[in-house]
């Protein structure tokens, strides 16, 4: 099993979501972040004043797939994440070496 952590602009989620629904992912973990990569922030005008923000608001997305999945996922958060212009974001892959469904105490792939 691998752990999917994309990190995207929060204006694509909506597209991300649904096209990952759509190739089958059955659930997912949203979280509202902020941070910088090599664009360091980037000047915004206020009122006339200019001022330096240092971490851009981000959305990290994380979900858990089988293996034989891993290809599709990244392929299709790319597409649906991409504008083209920086700071489109990453995604990072990990496996993950088991699973429990609290619930019903299933193990591995089956409490996915």
């Amino acid at each position: 099993m691998k752990l999917i952590e994309a990190i995207i602009k929060p204006f694509k989620l909506d597209e991300v979501k649904d096209a990952l629904v759509e190739l089958g992912v059955q659930g997912m973990t949203v979280t509202e972040v902020k941070g910088f990569g090599r664009q360091k922030g980037h000047k915004e005008t206020y009122r006339g004043t200019e001022y330096q923000i240092d971490f851009v608001p981000k959305i990290k997305l994380e979900v858990v797939i089988p293996d034989n999945l891993e290809q599709k996922v990244l392929e299709t958060i790319a597409r649906a994440a991409k504008t083209g212009s920086i700071g489109d974001g990453k995604v990072f892959v990990f496996d993950v070496n088991s699973v429990l469904r609290i619930r019903t105490g299933e193990s591995g792939e089956g409490a996915l």
